[in-house]
């Protein structure tokens, strides 16, 4: 008899355990061991780019040597920051990837500035250069020429990678001769070279000399 009011003791003490109150939500093993994993994480802060980046081409390059061929890779590539910062630069390696990186980490150190003039209509939109200016390279010539707001950059795929990670928005441009497109890259930045302020451009047409002596006269 002991024995079965003991057995009964025990039935009555599990049912009460294994009874659950009627507004008890049900538990995730998930939740539970994440627990408080999600007040211990750390907000997330994507860096920005100091440089936007395009691979303009890349090649593979075959050399003949004594035990069969060598083949290599090489990348061209162009940066810029949007705001007159421009630079270029090509690499070679034996994989497509490390070519490309070699070519970015090349371009970071060669780093160019261009005069950018906005337009009196279009503001901040309206980034053009100031004056027309033709760029040579070998058998390469570029031609650059200011546009109005709303143009856009009418230029092929290397020139167009220049000018538009330079931050220029209006500029229409033609290419001459050879068309390899690390001489195109070249001739245009050597177009870039040549391009004055819009200040300079005033001076040389006599206008600031000519607005200067009216001001002295008016002054007398």
């Amino acid at each position: 008899m002991a024995n079965e009011e003991n057995k009964e003791v025990k039935v009555e003490a599990k049912a009460k355990v294994d009874e659950k109150p009627a507004n008890a939500k049900p538990t995730d093993k998930k939740e539970e061991k994440k627990g408080d994993r999600r007040h211990d994480r750390r907000p997330h802060f994507e860096e920005k780019k100091e440089f936007e980046e395009r691979i303009v081409e890349i090649n593979r390059i075959s050399k003949t040597v004594q035990g069969g061929r060598h083949m290599r890779f090489s990348a061209l590539a162009v940066i810029g920051d949007m705001k007159g910062r421009y630079g270029f630069a090509m690499e070679k390696s034996g994989e497509v990837p490390d070519a490309m990186k070699k070519a970015v980490g090349a371009a970071r150190h060669n780093m160019y500035r261009i005069h950018i003039v906005h337009g009196r209509k279009g503001g901040p939109d309206n980034a053009t250069i100031a004056h027309e200016v033709l760029g040579k390279y070998g058998a390469t010539k570029v031609y650059l020429k200011p546009a109005p707001a709303g143009t856009g950059i009418i230029a092929g795929g290397p020139v167009r990678a220049i000018l538009e990670l330079a931050g220029l928005k209006n500029v229409v441009s033609k290419v001459y001769g050879a068309r390899a497109s690390i001489n195109v890259i070249r001739a245009t930045h050597n177009a870039i070279s040549q391009l004055k302020s819009y200040r300079e451009v005033q001076t040389l047409r006599g206008k600031f000399e000519a607005k200067e002596k009216e001001e002295k006269e008016e002054a007398k």
